[in-house]
């Protein structure tokens, strides 16, 4: 017997026939042209070896938890190879390993129909939540919203709905097509509370544009009055900040306008102030002597010729005209104090020679002094008696009185 002969699960004959033995008997598999038998016989054992190689890969795959049914189409597609191979070597036992596999097939598609479920069911969780949030922002008051971070929620939330669709397993096309038509309607919803939004800001800015457009015209025709304008600006200036706002742009842009014409006015207002000016310096000079002059009345006690002296000083002040703007009131405030001090003495006056008031104080006075002299028959008395409860207590009552009688100018 030859050495081919030898080979268990095949053989080469006379002619360079190659034959695979199955259980059946011998199955010829094909020639190797211009080879030796080894030779022949080596190659179909090397197909058998790609056989064997693919029968281990499928069952790495569906060790792994490949698909259930990829594993079983490529179960069915090797047994038919297997089956009728043009190869040598033990075939059977490849054909056992493959039967064996469809057996496991049957396992892993209930395991894999338990992880789809629960992986669809995860899906459609995941997804509901990205409608749910659609929806939120759905119902919020178009008037309160903030567009801009609304619509890139929107924006990020449909990038999420895609990347979910591609990404994520599939989930029950029935449940799929409702979350879609929810998630179209909260996006529909937004969309149109947003143009409906802005259509609405659109017409209050028109309109404020056009209140404010008429404050410009306005306020440029002021300008042929120059300094006289500066009144009416100031009105118009008022009616501007109550005008609200029409967008960061377009405001800038009038605002400009409305200031230039403003400026116009004030610049013609300073120019008649520098010649004004001009004279009001020179009125102050005369005026800070005179508030001088008056301010030594200040220590006067006559109070008629305080008040001869300040009319004076008024009749002077009056004719002298007015001082610079920022000089007004602090030499103002100076001769007030004057007047009122001088005001004072006349006060002062009538309210000690008023008939009424001197015969109350007189009367006064006169009870007073009358307590007063019992009080230090009474301390002399305690003095000599030596009681000192006595001496203290007339003592405080005549300090009393005479504080009494020193108040009303007796």
């Amino acid at each position: 017997m030859t050495t081919t002969d030898q080979q268990p699960w095949g053989r080469v004959d006379e002619t360079g026939t190659v034959y695979v033995r199955e259980a059946s008997g011998e199955r010829a598999v094909g020639q190797y042209p211009d080879a030796t038998p080894e030779e022949a016989l080596a190659y179909f054992e090397r197909k058998y070896v790609e056989l064997n190689g693919q029968v281990t890969l499928l069952e790495q795959r569906a060790k792994g938890g490949a698909p259930a049914a990829d594993v079983a189409k490529s179960v069915a597609n090797l047994t038919t190879a297997v089956a009728t191979a043009n190869a040598v070597g033990n075939l059977a036992a490849l054909a056992e390993r493959l039967s064996a596999l469809g057996g496991a097939v049957t396992e892993l598609t209930e395991q894999q129909g338990v992880e789809t479920k629960a992986a669809a069911a995860a899906a459609v969780a995941e997804r509901a939540a990205i409608v749910d949030e659609a929806e939120r922002l759905a119902a919020e008051d178009p008037a309160k919203t903030q567009w801009k971070q609304t619509s890139a929620a929107l924006d990020a939330l449909f990038a999420k709905w895609q990347a979910h669709q591609h990404d994520a397993p599939r989930i029950p096309k029935g449940e799929a097509n409702d979350l879609w038509k929810r998630f179209r309607a909260a996006r529909t919803t937004i969309e149109q509370n947003r143009k409906a939004f802005f259509a609405e800001l659109d017409s209050a800015h028109k309109d404020v544009r056009t209140r404010k457009q008429n404050l410009i015209e306005q306020a440029e025709a002021l300008a042929d009055k120059g300094a006289d304008g500066v009144s009416a600006y100031r009105n118009l200036l008022e009616e501007w900040k109550k005008a609200g706002r029409s967008g960061k742009k377009q405001d800038d842009a009038m605002w400009a306008k409305f200031k230039a014409a403003g400026d116009v006015l004030y610049s013609a207002k300073s120019e008649v102030e520098a010649i004004d000016n001009e004279e009001y310096d020179a009125n102050l000079v005369v005026k800070l002597e005179l508030v001088s002059e008056a301010e030594a009345l200040l220590t006067v006690t006559d109070r008629v010729k305080a008040r001869d002296a300040l009319s004076t000083i008024q009749r002077k002040w009056d004719a002298i005209g007015k001082v610079p703007r920022d000089q007004v009131k602090p030499i103002e405030d100076r001769l007030r104090k004057v007047e009122a001090v001088v005001r004072k003495l006349d006060e002062d006056h009538w309210k000690r020679n008023n008939p009424e008031t001197k015969a109350r104080t007189e009367g006064l006075a006169g009870q007073l002094n009358d307590a007063i002299a019992k009080l230090e028959a009474e301390l002399e008395a305690a003095h000599a008696g030596k009681d000192t409860a006595a001496i203290t207590e007339a003592t405080e009552a005549l300090e009393a009185r005479k504080a009494w009688l020193k108040a009303i100018g007796q």
